[in-house]
């Protein structure tokens, strides 16, 4: 691979995704010499898919269900897609379906409307009862149409994020200086359509045997990867990352692709319905972080160590780099200035800069 052309990575607003950066990605890891990579912290794929389309063996992992699903769909999937009958059939209602009203019980005025709400309990139904195909096709297609569904949640809400109850930002007659009313009113439907024709064209076939977990970081065999690349939860100095927790931010996608234990994961006291508090990410609490990294880093020793980071973060890239450098012999770093949308500190290099912590 020569050049990246992004139109052919998957178009996600997942917050802190590294899709814009994949050109200066790829030009720093394509130096170094791997076959087999583990991605860490996966999240929605577009760096493991990079991977992937230089022809590793990648094993992509994420805590979180939903991107392990994601995972699944296109990076362990090699050739399955989903036809135009299976995108009609998970929009309408189909005899012999049991559909449930979970959704529009819970989530009344939260997030959608309350049509949109109906929409998405229908197609929750048809994915979780798709069963017209043997269990290794099924597992694939499944992946496809989450996929489809979880782009098309996330289009459709101002920030893209599930982090507050703000329906009324949509309904509001209101005059705007963000977001995209006609963007978040268009159909589900549409939507669906739409980013289930992305998830096809995201399907290639390497003949490398890639693989989707979904486990804690620490419980991964620490050996077999020749390089191992992580981009873990970021902490700003005074210790909020509430940007960056993403089982807050992203709880909503969690639930939906656990559709039919949903009902005993919510924490019904919390005013937008998030999942209950689990143990996600507690080694990534300001507390814990400096035990963490060490942790982290000390475990894939034997691996070409690519660390991403952000300067302004705890700890620091000075200390990041030392404790590479100890437990691997030799560190470097690779950064460049990076704008984000509706970020204030875009001018100010040092408080928005990307960084990749090479150990070798």
């Amino acid at each position: 691979m020569d050049k990246i052309i992004l139109n052919e990575f998957p178009s996600t607003r997942y917050q802190g995704s590294k899709r814009k950066l994949l050109p200066w990605i790829y030009s720093v890891i394509k130096e170094l010499k791997f076959e087999t990579v583990l991605d860490g912290f996966g999240g929605t794929g577009s760096v493991s898919y990079l991977f992937k389309k230089m022809n590793k063996v990648v094993t992509f992992n994420d805590k979180l269900f939903f991107n392990h699903i994601i995972g699944k769909a296109i990076i362990e999937n090699n050739d399955i897609k989903l036809n135009e009958d299976d995108i009609i059939r998970l929009m309408m209602h189909l005899e012999g379906v049991k559909y449930y009203s979970f959704i529009q019980i819970n989530f009344k005025d939260i997030y959608y409307l309350q049509e949109e709400n109906r929409w998405l309990d229908m197609v929750c139904s048809n994915i979780f009862q798709m069963n017209h195909y043997q269990p290794v096709t099924l597992q694939y297609k499944k992946s496809l149409a989450y996929y489809s569904l979880f782009q098309s949640c996330i289009i459709k809400r101002p920030f893209n994020l599930f982090h507050r109850k703000n329906l009324y930002l949509r309904t509001s007659e209101v005059e705007r200086n963000f977001g995209n009313k006609t963007t978040w009113d268009r159909s589900f439907n549409d939507y669906f359509v739409k980013f289930a024709e992305e998830a096809n064209s995201l399907v290639i076939n390497t003949n490398k045997n890639c693989v989707s977990l979904n486990e804690s970081v620490f419980n991964i065999d620490a050996y077999g990867y020749d390089l191992v690349y992580l981009d873990p939860p970021y902490l700003r100095k005074d210790g909020s990352n509430e940007s960056s927790n993403y089982f807050k931010c992203y709880h909503f996608l969690e639930g939906l692709s656990r559709y039919q234990e949903w009902e005993n994961l919510i924490d019904y006291d919390s005013v937008n319905h998030r999942l209950k508090p689990v143990e996600v990410s507690r080694e990534f609490l300001l507390k814990n972080i400096y035990e963490t990294y060490e942790k982290l880093i000390t475990r894939f020793q034997s691996s070409v160590i690519v660390l991403s980071y952000k300067n302004g973060g705890v700890p620091s890239i000075d200390y990041l780099v030392d404790l590479v450098r100890k437990v691997k012999g030799n560190a470097y770093t690779v950064s460049m200035h990076y704008k984000y949308a509706l970020n204030h500190q875009n001018g100010d290099a040092n408080k928005n800069c990307e960084v990749l912590i090479i150990g070798i």
